[in-house]
């Protein structure tokens, strides 16, 4: 089967840190604290029924690329999401420093 992209702008607060997000189609978690929450089975499909937060755990860094690895505190299920240009950058590097001590 093969993955499809759904976008979808879709404007939300926060279950995390009760910031308003305002969505473009490929938000897929708050730029202050980088949650996320489980919706999705393929990217913008909302099929997801867990509906669990998504709690960033670690940095991948591939070229000048940052790849936010979220966990569902609910199921455990583990995704991958781009880091957007928007994203709080200190945020990000406090996962990296959290991670280096793994």
């Amino acid at each position: 089967m093969v993955k499809r992209f759904s976008r979808l702008i879709e404007d939300f607060i926060c279950e995390h840190c009760n910031n308003p997000v305002k969505g473009n189609g490929y938000t897929n978690h708050c730029p202050y604290c980088l949650y996320s929450k489980h919706v999705d089975e393929d990217p913008g499909d909302r099929a997801a029924t867990c509906h669990g937060m998504m709690e960033p755990i670690a940095v991948e860094v591939k070229g000048d690329q940052y790849i936010l690895l979220h966990r569902c505190l609910k199921c455990q299920h583990i995704k991958r999401n781009k880091a957007a240009s928007n994203d709080n950058f200190q945020a990000i590097l406090r996962i990296m420093e959290k991670q280096s001590f793994l």
